[in-house]
């Protein structure tokens, strides 16, 4: 039987503008290239899961994916964002339809001549995710759960609570990025952060995330906090990477044309935990960051988020 994957966090429309250089205060551009796609860090890292999971066939798949979520019926976002998960392999029976919601939607705006993004959330159905409907995980227990912060934190925190109860490792990328109780970090299996969110976590300044020894040092308060294996990402510069028993380094980047950089780290969630499933092998967490920087490499020279994603074939 195949490995089982569940998403727990958000759903949105990406709404994209391509633009120049990102807009001063009180200026006005006109975009080169505007796109509606669908997003949100919950659906693009179960997207990244099923692509990568398998071809482009959609045959051979190395894990079973599930998204849990919500999206609105007063729009026709939620059956986009619906239809394009089970087109990339994801199960959506747990993705929720609220009548009279509005699905989540994000607006996006990428600088062409660095790929670089900035992203504004309108969450809508997303916040309709509530801590009493996590008491206890849904069925059948999953393989791994990967978590974010596009939904209500409660809910988040819950969910965390009901996954140490039953014993199922926790992949959490806190993103947007903000202060975690201490309960958060025990027993976390995987912490992926990027520069910024390392920071904002562990109190350091993004300056200390200049060095190696910087990095070891903020590396070591997660797991002093009860972080198994702790990731982070630090775009150009590659992926530092430190674990409970030891093991430390950082994994320079692959070059990359980079056109967008939307669902980069999404990409690197998706294909880091695929490697931590995989029946076949034992888990490696530098080979497993490596595979993930190839896929991630491939994303960020396209345009878009889930379309930009690559499937497993391509990766071979």
């Amino acid at each position: 039987m195949a490995p089982r994957i569940v998403v727990l966090g958000s759903l949105n429309m990406d709404l994209v503008s391509y633009v120049p250089h990102h807009p001063l205060p009180g200026e006005t551009l006109t975009a080169s290239h505007f796109a509606t796609s669908p997003g949100g860090k919950g659906a693009n890292q179960a997207v990244a899961c099923g692509k990568l999971s398998r071809s482009s066939s959609l045959a051979d798949a190395s894990a079973d994916v599930e998204m849990i979520g919500a999206v609105g019926a007063a729009d026709a976002y939620g059956a986009q964002l619906r239809d394009s998960l089970r087109g990339y392999g994801v199960g959506t029976d747990g993705v929720r339809v609220l009548d009279g919601a509005k699905t989540g939607v994000a607006l996006i705006v990428v600088d062409e001549p660095s790929g670089q993004n900035r992203i504004i959330l309108s969450p809508e159905a997303n916040h309709a995710l509530r801590p009493e409907h996590f008491a206890v995980l849904p069925g059948p227990r999953p393989d791994l759960l990967i978590m974010q912060l596009e939904i209500p934190f409660d809910t988040v925190m819950q969910a965390l609570k009901a996954a140490r109860e039953a014993a199922v490792p926790v992949l959490l990328n806190p993103a947007p990025a903000r202060e975690l109780p201490a309960e958060a970090y025990k027993e976390l299996a995987h912490l992926v952060v990027n520069e910024t969110e390392a920071a904002i976590l562990s109190g350091c300044k993004e300056s200390d995330l200049d060095t190696v020894d910087g990095l070891k040092r903020v590396a070591g308060i997660f797991l002093e906090r009860g972080v198994r294996n702790v990731i982070i990402t630090l775009g150009g510069r590659g992926v530092y990477y430190a674990t409970h028993d030891g093991k430390s380094a950082l994994v320079d980047a692959l070059k990359a044309n980079v056109v967008d950089t939307t669902a980069a780290g999404d990409t690197f969630v998706g294909s880091y935990a695929l490697s931590v499933v995989n029946p076949t092998s034992n888990f490696d967490i530098d080979t497993a960051i490596r595979t993930a920087n190839k896929a991630s490499a491939i994303t960020v020279s396209r345009r878009g988020a889930q379309v930009s994603i690559p499937w497993k074939d391509e990766l071979q």
